[in-house]
C-alpha cells in the first residue's frame, strides 16, 4: 500500500486551506497513494472562539470536498480531522473521518483526550470549545486493521494498545503538534507508538504559525511497525510517500511476538483502591 501524508499550513480561512489540501491530494495521488492522510484541523486551524463560529457540519463544503477528492482520484482519504459542528451540541467534536474511494465517509473518530495544557507561554483549553469523545475506532482499509487516534492522543499508550489489541495494523495520527513540544517528542513518540504496537503509524502535521499564536512541529512522517520512518515532510506545506510492506509486519510480529505474549490478567488495571505509586 502505497501511503502519503500531507502537511498543511492552515488557518482560518476555510476557503484558503480547501484549496491547499486539494492541491496536495492531487499530487499524492499522481504520484500513486492510494491512501493519503491530511492533518488536524486541515479546514480550519484557529482559536476557539473562531473555530466555533467557523466550524461546519459534516455535509458542509470542508468534508464535502473531501469526499469529491476521493471519489475523483480513486483514494481512501484520511480527512484529518475536522471542528465538527454537531446538532444540538453546544461544543464541536474534534473529528477524523476515513472516506473510500466512492467518497463515502466509512468510519468517523471524535478526538478522546482534549488537549489543556500550558506549553511555552501558549495557554491551551481544547476543552471550552470542543466535546471530549468516548469511542475507539479500529475500522479496515482493503482489509487491514487501521487504528483512529488525533494528534494529543499521541500520548496516551493505552489507546494504541487497545486499538493494536483491536485489530489495528496500521494506526492514523492526524495532527497540529506544538513547535515547542514537537522538537523534543513528536518523532520519539510516534516511534515509540509504532514499536509497542508493531503497527504502522501515519502522522500528517501542520506546520508553521496559525492564529491567534499558535506554531506547528511540520515533520509529518509515516513510521513501520520496527520504528523505523520511512517517510518525513522535513519542512514547509507539502507531501511524503511510504510503502507499507504488511508481510514485513506479519514477520515482525511471529519472530519477536510482544502482542502475544501480553499478561493482562497480572497487571490489572489500578483502582481507586491501588493509587499509583503505591509499594507493595
Amino acid at each position: 500500500m502505497r501511503v502519503a501524508v500531507v502537511q498543511l499550513n492552515s488557518n482560518d480561512d476555510i476557503a484558503r486551506n480547501v484549496r491547499a489540501a486539494g492541491e496536495q491530494v492531487a499530487a499524492a495521488a499522481a504520484a500513486g497513494a492510494t491512501f493519503v492522510a491530511l492533518p488536524e484541523k486541515w479546514s480550519l486551524l484557529s482559536d476557539g472562539p473562531t473555530t466555533l463560529r467557523l466550524a461546519e457540519p459534516l455535509d458542509g463544503t470542508a468534508v464535502s470536498a473531501a469526499r469529491e477528492w476521493a471519489r475523483s482520484h480513486r483514494i481512501h482519504l484520511l480527512a484529518g480531522s475536522v471542528a465538527e459542528l454537531v446538532p444540538g451540541e453546544e461544543k464541536l467534536a474534534n473529528t477524523s473521518l476515513l472516506i473510500d474511494p466512492d467518497g463515502e465517509i466509512v468510519a468517523r473518530y471524535r478526538k478522546i483526550h482534549m488537549f489543556d495544557v500550558n506549553v511555552g507561554e501558549v495557554s491551551y483549553r481544547e476543552s471550552a470549545h470542543e466535546r471530549a469523545g468516548s469511542e475507539t475506532v479500529v475500522t479496515k482499509l482493503d482489509g487491514i486493521g487501521v487504528g483512529m487516534t488525533v494528534c494529543y492522543d499521541l500520548r496516551f499508550p493505552e489507546l494504541f494498545r487497545i486499538l493494536a489489541i483491536g485489530g489495528a495494523r496500521l494506526i492514523t495520527v492526524p495532527s497540529a503538534f506544538t513547535a515547542v513540544t514537537g522538537r523534543d517528542h513528536w518523532e520519539i513518540l510516534l516511534r515509540a507508538r509504532a514499536i509497542e504496537n508493531q503497527a504502522f503509524v501515519v502522522a500528517p502535521n501542520q506546520v508553521g504559525p496559525a492564529p491567534p499564536e499558535y506554531e506547528s512541529w511540520g515533520h509529518s512522517l509515516i513510521a513501520d511497525p520496527w520504528g523505523v520512518v520511512l517517510a518525513e515532510v522535513v519542512e514547509g506545506v507539502g507531501y511524503a510517500l511510504g510503502d507499507l510492506d504488511f508481510a514485513e509486519q506479519e514477520r515482525i510480529r511471529r519472530d519477536l511476538p510482544s502482542l502475544a505474549n501480553r499478561r493482562p490478567d497480572a497487571y490489572e488495571w489500578p483502582t481507586a483502591a491501588q493509587p499509583l505509586g503505591t509499594v507493595g
